[in-house]
């Protein structure tokens, strides 16, 4: 690493007090379990449209938001992400019933007691970003061509996830900025690269909707966010913690070096 002196604003993780690196600790506890879990949900609900659920394709992300032109939202999801949940003759008989054109006397007779049974618990309505399988009306759309993902609904989400990833690594990169690491723009690039890839990320999803291609921009901005993440909070928990300590800080004047 360069030896070049530091910014006279800068404060290097052993110079903070240890109330402030527990705070700090605590934060990036919380954040990594939460972009854990995150991960954990994208891959449950989004792998397994193309029929192997066992890993996140770019043909998933590709029926995510565009649609598979091959037949209606509940097939899809009950060859892919929801093929585990209910009994394999009981997700058949759904899928038949779908594809004999979902007629309501059938409907009344055998499929609404299934509906009932195994998906009332989650698809009552309740979660907007589920689909409602309640009632004929709803599930009827259900089983209509899938298109992928509708503006509203992607509309709705982008705001939670623009206000969400700035929240998130504003606080990683804050932290992350106490952190001594040479070149100094390697270190801007690191910070500045997860809002980037958010910004990357929700455009690709209306622009797969238009060019299937887009979904690699999709894939690839949410690795590097990932991958920004889990850099910062390694070297931000590794300098807090357990590098040693740095000598003392050089001052220097006006100095933009960092």
């Amino acid at each position: 690493m360069s030896d070049a002196p530091e910014h006279r604003l800068f404060y290097h993780f052993s110079e903070l007090p240890c109330s402030l690196r527990v705070l700090y600790t605590s934060a990036l506890v919380i954040l990594a379990f939460g972009y854990l879990f995150a991960l954990i949900y994208v891959f449950h609900a989004q792998a397994g449209r193309d029929g192997n659920p066992n890993m996140l394709s770019y043909e998933d992300i590709v029926f995510a938001y565009r649609g598979s032109g091959k037949g209606s939202r509940l097939e899809g999801a009950l060859r892919g992400p929801m093929s585990t949940m209910l009994p394999a003759d009981e997700g058949a008989a759904l899928i038949k019933w779908v594809q004999e054109g979902a007629d309501r006397s059938h409907y009344e007779t055998a499929i609404k007691p299934l509906l009932d049974k195994r998906c009332a618990s989650c698809h009552d309505g309740s979660n907007p970003h589920l689909l409602n399988l309640m009632g004929y009306d709803n599930i009827k759309k259900a089983t209509e061509m899938d298109t992928g993902a509708d503006i509203f609904t992607l509309v709705r989400v982008s705001h939670i996830h623009l206000f969400g990833f700035t929240f998130i690594f504003f606080t990683i990169g804050l932290i992350f900025s106490h952190a001594r690491l040479r070149p100094v723009w390697f270190k801007c690039v690191v910070i500045a690269m997860p809002f980037i890839g958010t910004l990357l990320d929700v455009s690709a999803w209306y622009m797969t909707k238009l060019y299937a291609w887009f979904a690699w921009v999709v894939m690839i901005s949410g690795m590097v966010m990932a991958l920004c993440f889990a850099f910062m909070w390694v070297v931000s928990m590794y300098q807090m913690w357990f590098a040693p300590a740095l000598p003392q800080v050089v001052w220097r004047k006006d100095s933009d070096v960092d």
